[in-house]
């Protein structure tokens, strides 16, 4: 999963993203308002985490413009102001959730975790297809019942084909999302994660299909 942390206050965002890397999220970070609403716009990111009080351009106003240019990525505001007024504007701006500061790590990542499923029509936090059993709270993976050691890329590779069941995934978007912004296109990085992938759940649960990308049945 890839989400874009927007907070210009420079250690709160390399705490949101420390907890967030643990959790087994591909983390990028924006700084202003104005860089929020480029990327968002312009990139795929899974979920959104978004301060109000931001340079440029305001939280607010972010969700807003991205709302209104069709962008449907899950929000969560995450801001040092608590009043139900501010909670209200937010939510009637177009966000998802809203999380006063200060926060429980926990309770953040589990918010997060639930605002990305609803929007792709998951109910809980565990995924699941055929034999395959995903629990996304405590990021165990298992195959009839037992017990399957995966590696982060690994992990966060099967969560987003699971997460995206039914819907063929291309190489580069799958890149996109284990790797970040860092994933080159013409790297066969994502066959080879792939390839392991199989050798651990099996080779049918992720099918091939030419063209198009990989596949994960619902």
């Amino acid at each position: 999963m890839r989400a874009l942390v927007v907070e210009d206050e420079t250690k709160i965002a390399a705490e949101i993203a420390a907890m967030l890397s643990q959790a087994g999220y591909v983390v990028e970070a924006a700084r202003d308002g104005e860089e929020a609403w480029l990327r968002g716009e312009t990139e795929d990111f899974d979920g959104i985490i978004l301060d109000l009080g931001l340079p440029r351009l305001d939280g607010l106003s972010v969700v807003r413009n991205l709302r209104a240019a069709g962008v449907t990525t899950p929000i969560l505001i995450l801001t040092a102001r608590g009043s139900w007024t501010e909670r209200v504007a937010g939510i009637d701006a177009g966000a998802d959730d809203y999380l006063p500061k200060p926060f429980q790590p926990e309770e953040l990542i589990a918010r997060l975790g639930a605002i990305i499923r609803r929007t792709a029509g998951h109910t809980t936090p565990m995924l699941e297809t055929g034999a395959l059993r995903i629990d996304t709270r405590r990021m165990v993976t298992t195959v009839n019942g037992a017990l399957i050691s995966l590696s982060s890329l690994e992990y966060r590779a099967l969560r987003y084909l699971v997460h995206n069941k039914g819907r063929p995934v291309s190489q580069v978007e799958l890149g996109e999302h284990v790797y970040g912004a860092e994933h080159e296109p013409g790297s066969n990085a994502v066959e080879v994660l792939v390839a392991r992938l199989r050798k651990k759940i099996g080779a049918e649960i992720i099918e091939t299909q030419r063209g198009y990308g990989y596949l994960v049945r619902g």
